[in-house]
C-alpha cells in the first residue's frame, strides 16, 4: 500500500505543503506571532522533513536534525494557545487547497487529521516549559490508519 508520504507527492509535494503552510501563517496575525522571535533559514526544508518522516518517508529529519524531542522544545512553554492551534490547523487546511492536495478527499482526511493531532497534542503538551520535555522521543508515525503504534 502507498505511503501518505507517496500520496503527498514525497519530499517535493511536502516541500510546497509546507512552503503553502508558512507562508499562510505568516500572514495570520494570531498564528504569525510564534514566528515573532524568528525562525530557521531553513524552516519549509526542515518542517518538509519532519511531515516526511512521520508520514512514511526517509529519516531525514532524525538523522540530519534531531529527534521528536528537538521538535517538542521548540513548542513548548509558551503557555496554552488554543486559538493559535485552531488557526495553525486552519491555514494547514487551506494550504492543502493551495497546493492540490484537497482534490482527494482521503488523503486531505489524513493529512489535516495528521496535523491536527500532532498541533493539538504532542506539541501542546509542555506548555509550562521545555525542560518538562523528556528526552528521547522518537518522531510519532502516521499512516492511513492513524498514529501507528
Amino acid at each position: 500500500m502507498q505511503t501518505v508520504y507517496d500520496a503527498a507527492g514525497g519530499i517535493d509535494g511536502l516541500c510546497r505543503l509546507a512552503d503553502a503552510w508558512h507562508r499562510r501563517v505568516m500572514a495570520d496575525d494570531v498564528v504569525a506571532h510564534a514566528f515573532s522571535h524568528g525562525f530557521h533559514p531553513q524552516h519549509v526544508e526542515r518542517l518538509a522533513a519532519y511531515w516526511a518522516e512521520a508520514l512514511g518517508g526517509p529519516s531525514t529529519y532524525s538523522d540530519s536534525y534531531g529527534d521528536e524531542t528537538t521538535v517538542v522544545k521548540m513548542h513548548s512553554g509558551n503557555g496554552e494557545h488554543d486559538e493559535m492551534d485552531r488557526r495553525a490547523i486552519a491555514c494547514f487546511d487551506q494550504a492543502l487547497a493551495d497546493v492540490g492536495l484537497a482534490s482527494d478527499g482521503a488523503l486531505r482526511q489524513v493529512l489535516h487529521d495528521y496535523f491536527a493531532w500532532a498541533t493539538t497534542s504532542t506539541m501542546a503538551r509542555y506548555h509550562q516549559s521545555a525542560d518538562d520535555v523528556p528526552n528521547g522521543l522518537s518522531i510519532p508515525r502516521w499512516s492511513w490508519d492513524g498514529l501507528q503504534a
